[in-house]
């Protein structure tokens, strides 16, 4: 039995564990870590054990050098000499794009890169430009040129950073010349006549491929599409990865899937209890004090087991029917038995009633969970154990 009483219900807590380093056999390492767990009995079946992507792909060696994007650029590209690059829709983060655009740059061979932002923010909702402050600045069919704003008006509020100078910098020390403008429209880009364009969008990248396409755009590549091949690689490409030291990007990790699958199957062998993996990233949710949405990973999960895969979360609407009950004259013990039995015999699934409960993918729901005990900033708890949820 575990130690958790029958009162408590869905929690979540972390597992500390020492440094994970490129080589680490991770897989037993959480075994041996999760065996104490089962034996100090904080472990029972169904449980998720959730690992961050992170110390998955730092265990799997799975970094690139710079040098490495900048010729998979020009290779999937077909850029030869100096070039003009063109890059939509990146978002702005020194950890997400820096080093992506200075490989970029690298690229372009002392040609130019061409930056469209999307304004007034990027895709997961960094400020661009300051609410308001675009009033009289001049704007050509619907291209606002970044040279004609108040460059003060493009500090981000929270970092105190001004990414589109940053960015400047970056792509103008590797040789490059650097030119940025502001437009919601992607095909806004091809004004600027580049010799291939990189949909550096996360989300929406295949639809901004998609419209480039349309207006005659024929070197197109996604971040997807660049270090997803190879000895060191993900599925994902560069989609998810993060700066790390010396000029290197660490990716996602490569078949998280297959790592979460062959993660149970030893935790089973070792405890005897069937657990859930699930391998996760950023969480899906915004931040409601600066509106900024999380999720700079492609999703949430990168790879789970099957018992989570296609499940949602979703039930009655508790407080509604407690106060339906109520005011039909019930006790709290006969409405304690019908919300804990779920019954639809009476109030079957009343549009009503369901009012307030959106099914959401139970992978998202935990992952965003285990993300919020982890901590971004690394509690040196890349392991979360999340107990009753299923």
């Amino acid at each position: 039995m575990p130690k958790l009483p029958d009162y408590i219900g869905p929690v979540a807590f972390g597992v500390k564990m020492g440094v994970i380093l490129p080589g680490t056999d991770l897989i037993g390492e959480i075994t041996a870590v999760l065996k104490k767990a089962a034996d100090d009995e904080l472990l029972s079946a169904c449980d998720v054990v959730c690992v961050t992507e992170s110390v998955v792909a730092r265990s799997q060696n799975n970094y690139v050098t710079i040098d490495r994007v900048a010729a998979e650029i020009k290779n999937k590209l077909q850029l030869a000499g100096a070039s003009r690059i063109g890059v939509v829709f990146p978002i702005l983060s020194r950890n997400r794009f820096s080093l992506i655009l200075k490989a970029i740059a690298r690229a372009a061979g002392g040609g130019e890169v061409v930056v469209q932002l999307s304004f007034p923010c990027d895709e997961v909702g960094n400020p661009v430009v300051a609410t308001g402050a675009l009033g009289d600045v001049p704007c050509a069919d619907g291209i606002i040129a970044y040279e004609k704003l108040d460059p003060a008006c493009c500090v981000h509020p929270v970092t105190q950073v001004n990414y589109v100078e940053m960015y400047k910098e970056i792509i103008e020390k590797e040789g490059a010349k650097a030119r940025v403008f502001l437009c919601n429209d992607p095909q806004a880009m091809l004004t600027f006549c580049p010799d291939g364009v990189i949909a550096a969008d996360i989300h929406g990248r295949e639809k901004t491929r998609a419209k480039l396409v349309a207006k005659g755009a024929q070197k197109v590549v996604t971040l997807q599409e660049l270090c997803n091949e190879g000895e060191a690689a993900s599925e994902w490409g560069l989609l998810g990865s993060n700066m790390s030291a010396n000029d290197r990007l660490k990716l996602a990790p490569r078949n998280a899937g297959a790592f979460a699958k062959k993660l149970q199957a030893e935790l089973l062998r070792a405890t005897n209890l069937t657990l859930e993996v699930l391998v996760y990233g950023d969480g899906a949710y915004k931040d409601p004090s600066t509106g900024i949405y999380e999720l700079a990973d492609p999703m949430p999960v990168f790879g789970m087991t099957d018992g989570i895969c296609g499940r949602y979360r979703m039930g009655v609407k508790y407080k509604y029917l407690a106060d339906v009950c109520h005011a039909e004259g019930k006790t709290a013990a006969e409405i304690e038995a019908m919300l804990s039995a779920q019954s639809r015999e009476k109030y079957g699934q009343s549009d009503l009633l369901m009012e307030g409960t959106t099914p959401r993918r139970l992978e998202d729901v935990i992952a965003s969970l285990a993300d919020l005990v982890s901590g971004s900033a690394d509690a040196g708890t890349p392991v979360v154990v999340v107990k009753g949820i299923l």
